[in-house]
């Protein structure tokens, strides 16, 4: 049976008037509230057409053979012209195969990046009416997956190092075992005379010098300032190309959030974004993407709109390869669970 020819090939991407796009615009590129949220996205056409514009900005492009011309099937799929292969707008994101509608999906994105300190699952599953806590579990970590981009700029100039422990809550008079938490690396831009840049977190297991300069190694440009306490496994970065700065924190007369004041805002945001949003529960395979989530916010922190991180998050989504559900149910998940 032939194929109904709905389109030939996409437009390049414009905006809601038919112009064409100069950069994220509230009104234009994405809602700028919830009421605008609610008429841009009706159902799931509306949707469909949004992912689009995001994965394919100047027109349609085969994720086979890399072909610009296709036909709209009516079944609503793309065929490529060149090679013949029908594919959808969530076939390889983090949509791909999802039984649940795009409009639940996008309502997601939404209430994720329009809270300041995220949601939790069960406030996802209870906003969104979902069935089971479970889904909004997984849909959560999905999102996470793709709240970085794998090829994101390395950070450059004068960078803070340090580690902080996470995981299990202090109560008074007692303090958390040390074996029950896990060691964060936290590596930010500082910006003289004052402030701070973006940001770069990693669960480190084990918390070795191997692990630890191997973190810098990923995330800092060669040539940079790394600026760190007294521990001997930092001054082998200067063989790396790095030049060390070290702080003497445990001799200092200051307070040690005054010799690394970067890392120590940090360590102590994660701290309580972590017993805010997630109550200090976690498990601890996970543990990197929730620290994903937190540079997601934190590198985004001067946004004025939060409609612009809503945008930010869809347009990684369509680039991140698809997560099963099974990837993140793994068997060691309740036995590695932080209490």
């Amino acid at each position: 049976m032939p194929l109904y020819v709905v389109s030939v090939r996409l437009d390049v991407a414009t905006d809601r008037e038919g112009r064409r796009w100069s950069g994220p615009v509230a009104g234009g590129d994405y809602p700028g509230t919830w009421q605008a949220f609610e008429s841009w996205f009706a159902d799931d056409e509306a949707c469909r057409a949004y992912l689009e514009r995001l994965r394919w900005p100047h027109g349609f492009c085969c994720p086979s053979c890399a072909a610009t011309t296709a036909w709209r099937t009516k079944t609503g799929l793309w065929m490529c012209t060149s090679c013949q292969r029908q594919t959808s707008v969530t076939a390889g994101t983090i949509f791909h195969r999802s039984h649940l509608p795009l409009r639940v999906w996008f309502a997601a994105c939404w209430f994720v990046c329009s809270q300041k300190n995220g949601v939790s699952a069960l406030g996802l599953q209870r906003v969104l009416g979902l069935g089971s806590y479970e889904s909004a579990w997984a849909m959560m970590h999905k999102l996470r997956r793709a709240m970085v981009r794998p090829d994101r700029a390395l950070l450059s100039g004068l960078v803070e190092v340090d580690e902080t422990f996470v995981g299990a809550r202090e109560h008074a008079g007692h303090r958390a075992r040390r074996d029950t938490k896990s060691a964060v690396g936290i590596a930010i831009e500082i910006h003289e005379p004052k402030g701070f840049g973006r940001i770069r977190l990693r669960h480190l297991h084990p918390l070795s010098a191997q692990t630890v300069r191997g973190f810098i190694g990923d995330v800092v440009t060669v040539g940079s300032t790394v600026r760190t306490d007294g521990w001997n496994v930092y001054p082998p970065i200067t063989e790396a190309g790095y030049r060390h700065i070290a702080v003497n924190v445990m001799h200092s007369p200051e307070p040690a959030h005054v010799g690394l004041p970067g890392v120590h805002r940090v360590a102590s945001l994660l701290k309580r974004w972590l017993e805010g949003t997630l109550q200090s529960g976690f498990a601890h395979t996970h543990l990197d993407y929730y620290l994903d989530e937190f540079t997601f916010r934190f590198n985004r922190r001067t946004s004025r709109r939060r409609g612009l991180l809503f945008y930010r998050l869809l347009e990684q989504a369509v680039r991140t390869e698809p997560h099963p559900r099974v990837e993140f149910l793994a068997p060691k998940r309740p036995d590695t669970r932080h209490k």
